[in-house]
């Protein structure tokens, strides 16, 4: 028997009309994190489900947290901004392509054949150590398909019940490493292995591409190329960013043990020739090539600084200038006689 004394306790349906100013919960961003991550994050800390914050920020359901990695409208970008703290900059950084070469990118897809590709890969190892998993920017490249750091490949499905991930489509409050379709908790999912050679090759790659997609000339683009088309020895059909993280693992692997035919060198400008090749030959060279590339980020930022701070100097106005020179040295006369 229902007590019809008993207080009755309703959801709001729209989460802004709860709240005033801020957000009852800000989240800080991590290194390297989606800004959908980021996101997904923000709304289950704030007791939300992803699903039902699309509304929050007045967005369409749908796949509305990964089509913002892409492109954060300014109206949502304030509402975020006014509401979290988080400054705009910081939220531009979270999003699509920075320093990522955008053909590169899993394209947004929901479903599909075994071997097609799905847009967000994890490592559950990393999902497993973070305080709060999130979801790595670096993990949306089709070139990657092993976890630098465990040594192990990413997937793109549950385990489970092998669904894409989809955090966006999560109607429970429940935090984003939980598969949106079973539950299935992903920091749980088994270790898969990856060659050596494969490995080693994939994080080679990763670190050609970090140089090349801060540029735009013939052999970067001759590179994303031949890196679209490396499925022509497996998949005659398909191109890297339409396989699943399974079928791309294998391509590698078989890239990574056939004879050095310099596909990731010839015909390239010098410089760009050389530089592969010292990433290629050696398996140590990480964090110059990650300083190398934050060189260049802050270079290229630099110049936009400069770009817009030339100002065209305000005409010299010559008959205001002799006027204030005139009463200047009236002023002096006057100081002289007094004195």
């Amino acid at each position: 028997m229902v007590d019809a004394s008993a207080p009755t306790i309703s959801i709001r349906e729209r989460y802004r009309d709860v709240v005033s100013d801020r957000w009852p919960v800000t989240v800080v961003p991590q290194a390297d994190e989606l800004l959908s991550s980021w996101l997904h994050r923000l709304a289950h800390a704030n007791g939300v489900p992803p699903r039902a914050f699309a509304r929050v920020l007045r967005r369409n359901s749908g796949m509305w947290s990964p089509a913002l990695d892409f492109r954060l409208p300014s109206d949502t970008a304030k509402l975020l901004s006014a509401n979290t703290g988080i400054a705009p900059d910081e939220l531009a950084a979270m999003m699509l392509p920075h320093a990522l070469p955008r053909q590169l990118l899993l394209p947004l897809r929901n479903g599909g054949h075994r071997t097609d590709s799905t847009w967000l890969q994890f490592c559950s190892y990393c999902l497993a150590e973070d305080a709060q998993p999130y979801f790595r920017r670096r993990w949306r490249l089709a070139t990657r398909v092993s976890c630098s750091k465990h040594s192990c490949r990413l997937r793109d499905r549950c385990p489970s019940c092998q669904s894409c991930i989809a955090v966006f489509d999560q109607a429970e409050l429940v935090p984003q490493h939980y598969c949106a379709r079973c539950g299935y908790d992903l920091r749980r999912a088994p270790r898969i292995g990856i060659s050596p050679a494969a490995r080693q090759l994939d994080r080679c790659i990763d670190d050609i591409c970090r140089l090349e997609g801060m540029r735009d000339t013939p052999s970067s683009r001759s590179l994303i190329r031949r890196l679209l088309n490396l499925p022509d020895g497996i998949y005659s059909t398909m191109t890297l960013t339409s396989l699943s993280t399974a079928a791309r693992a294998r391509c590698i692997a078989w890239a990574a043990n056939r004879p050095d035919d310099g596909w990731l060198t010839a015909g390239d400008e010098t410089a760009a020739a050389q530089w592969r090749l010292l990433i290629l030959g050696s398996k140590s060279h990480r964090r110059l090539i990650e300083r190398f590339a934050d060189c260049l980020a802050k270079r290229r930022e630099l110049r936009k600084l400069q770009a817009k701070a030339i100002v065209q100097p305000k005409p010299v106005e010559v008959a205001a200038l002799l006027g204030a020179y005139a009463r200047v040295m009236e002023r002096g006369r006057r100081h002289r006689s007094n004195a």
